[in-house]
């Protein structure tokens, strides 16, 4: 089980179904990151909120719904990224090749994710799910809320 975050700072924001919503999710985060004075991570984390929003896009938002934006700052530092949807089924970090050992075209997201943030996950959200993804941000205290 994931130990409880306790929160620093957070921020939150929805966005509809909608592509636009994904270059406006990553601004978001930005914005965030450098008020927290977090600018080192941007190019990891900014890249795992564009593939976190477009999966909530793609295979977590019903139409006619949204999806959620968190990101949270604890106290040690440590920077969570949430996308709260309404869609069901289990992400999963896909193989990089199909059956027959070619390269595949898509899916790549949450290998993505998985190399760069620290640690990912998916938790339960009714309906639906949220899939996370944390950063160190190198220091208890680090950043300034």
């Amino acid at each position: 089980m994931h130990k409880e975050i306790r929160a620093l700072c957070a921020r939150t924001a929805f966005y509809r179904r909608e592509r636009r919503s994904v270059p406006r999710a990553r601004e978001f985060a930005r914005a965030a990151l450098a008020a927290w004075d977090l600018d080192h991570l941007a190019q990891d984390v900014l890249l795992c909120v564009g593939e976190l929003a477009t999966n909530a896009l793609l295979h977590g938002v019903p139409p006619g719904r949204g999806y959620r934006l968190v990101l949270v700052l604890d106290e040690d530092g440590l920077l969570r990224v949430e996308v709260h949807d309404s869609g069901d089924g289990t992400p999963r970090a896909p193989a990089p090749y199909d059956r027959d050992g070619e390269e595949t075209e898509s899916g790549r997201g949450l290998l993505l994710v998985s190399a760069l943030a620290d640690a990912w996950g998916v938790g339960e959200r009714v309906p639906g799910k949220i899939v996370w993804c944390e950063f160190r941000g190198y220091g208890k205290g680090y950043g300034k809320p």
